[in-house]
């Protein structure tokens, strides 16, 4: 049996060092996947689905012009890495109808402005507000990195004075899986900017009788497979939380 020397064990290790990065690579140019959910005007759902990053070339707007007149884009196109929120914005923007035209100015020294994604638009006292994994970020959405599995929040809500603070981010939690006509409990949380929870009264919850008491906690029955939903008045509504009932779940 032939020795392994010192010299051959070495060039083996380089070449296992070497496949390793490269298959590495091959797999980071493949990109990944990360959850997005964009919350338009009157908090109206626009996506909420899970999207394969990539980097992606987008135009810029003269019309992205929230940030005040003369604030619209050079109408350039702008290339966005795919491992950032707006890259995967904007790959996904692509992909879904409701999210063009993509409102973006680059007339700003800190980086690229999101005033426009379809129709809901950022004007007044609206801004678009950015999360990642409930927490907001003190970075533009086109330099904020994104991992595997991330879950990556853009909704269009109102900051008014005295405190110009941000609504919070209602989460949904239950089972899920019921039986038809048997009630079950659910949960919600209200997520604040720096990602802290609490529990959120006062919401209402899809099938259920009445709003969540001061533990954020409410009863739920349903007759056919749903998609729960907790909405409250000044909150960003949840994403959807399929339930399904006797084996048969939500399209």
């Amino acid at each position: 049996m032939p020795r392994i020397t010192p010299f051959r064990l070495a060039a083996a290790c380089t070449l296992a060092t070497i496949m390793s990065l490269a298959l590495t690579a091959g797999a980071s140019a493949k990109g990944f996947q990360a959850e997005l959910r964009v919350v338009g005007s009157g908090s109206k759902l626009l996506v909420e689905k899970p999207v394969a990053t990539a980097t992606t070339t987008v135009k810029t707007s003269p019309k992205a012009e929230c940030f005040g007149k003369g604030s619209g884009g050079s109408g350039d196109p702008v290339t966005i890495n795919g491992n950032t929120a707006m890259g995967l914005l904007a790959r996904a923007s692509k992909l879904v109808g409701a999210l063009r035209p993509l409102l973006i100015s680059d007339s700003f020294d800190f980086g690229l402005a999101l005033c426009g994604v379809g129709k809901s638009v950022a004007k007044g006292s609206s801004s678009w507000y950015l999360k990642i994994n409930h927490k907001s970020l003190s970075v533009g959405g086109d330099v904020a990195k994104i991992h595997p599995g991330d879950e990556v929040l853009y909704a269009l809500v109102k900051t008014e004075a005295p405190d110009y603070k941000y609504p919070g981010e209602l989460v949904l939690t239950g089972p899920n899986a019921a039986q038809p006509g048997v009630p079950f409990k659910v949960r919600v949380l209200s997520y604040d900017e720096k990602g802290k929870s609490r529990p959120q009264a006062g919401v209402k919850v899809t099938g259920a009788s009445e709003p969540t008491g001061a533990d954020g906690r409410t009863t739920v029955t349903l007759s056919k497979p749903a998609k729960l939903v907790a909405t409250a008045a000044g909150e960003i509504p949840s994403a959807r939380e399929p339930v399904c009932l006797d084996g048969k779940c939500p399209k």
